[in-house]
């Protein structure tokens, strides 16, 4: 756990609280390490909806089955970023989603009742603790409205530019990763695989994109150049 300490101390939740403090606090929140193998389930539907998780590597997808099987991409999280703690924080008895690992990882799992608790040491850090749980509740929408920005295109070519001029914004370049494969990115955007991959090809003939697997490079219009 020691490794992790200086990505925790990144990480939106313990924004504020030294590594040191961290490592002490971790067992007073009922922390444990998991590790998890590519596409294995760390929450499944249906299960409490007890623990919040925090991604120490890899990545790891939250996804929701419809009764029919079609899958639907909610969130794709990589290291630093929380899962669980929207269903934790609003008490549900159970998982309305499951939490599936995208590539093999590792997770923080934290009792959520633990973190919203004084505990009995009374930790100095507790309430800034709460205080950034709120805040990355918060950010949890934002994140929401973006996706939404994307959904709401009414074509797959609008949903895909939608997206990808978002995570060149939010890497700061126009050449950059996405964070996975391309079903999971048809699942995100609902749409289906083959036809994306059928508009990712004319708009690399339009001059618009060059990618590779999950590489991509955006260019400008040539009217724009």
């Amino acid at each position: 756990m020691e490794k992790y300490l200086s990505l925790l101390a990144r990480s939106p939740l313990f924004s504020g609280i030294a590594q040191g403090d961290i490592e002490s606090m971790l067992s007073c929140l009922g922390a444990r390490l998991g590790e998890y193998s590519k596409t294995e389930t760390i929450f499944m539907e249906g299960e409490s909806a007890r623990l919040l998780g925090i991604v120490l590597s890899g990545a790891v997808q939250v996804v929701r089955d419809d009764y029919w099987g079609s899958r639907s991409v909610l969130a794709i999280l990589e290291p630093g970023e929380l899962f669980g703690e929207v269903f934790s924080c609003a008490a549900l008895e159970s998982l309305p989603v499951s939490v599936l690992a995208l590539r093999d990882c590792r997770v923080l799992l934290l009792d959520c009742r633990r973190v919203l608790s004084t505990c009995p040491s009374s930790c100095s850090f507790h309430s800034l603790l709460i205080r950034n749980l709120l805040q990355g509740l918060a950010l949890k929408n934002l994140e929401l409205t973006r996706k939404i920005h994307c959904m709401s295109r009414k074509t797959t070519r609008e949903k895909l530019l939608a997206y990808l001029m978002d995570q060149a914004k939010k890497q700061s370049s126009s050449e950059f990763v996405i964070p996975c494969g391309r079903q999971t990115l048809a699942d995100y955007l609902g749409v289906e695989r083959s036809a994306m991959s059928a508009e990712l090809g004319r708009l690399k003939r339009d001059g618009l994109l060059d990618t590779k697997g999950s590489w991509f490079s955006l260019h400008l219009p040539e009217e724009k150049v």
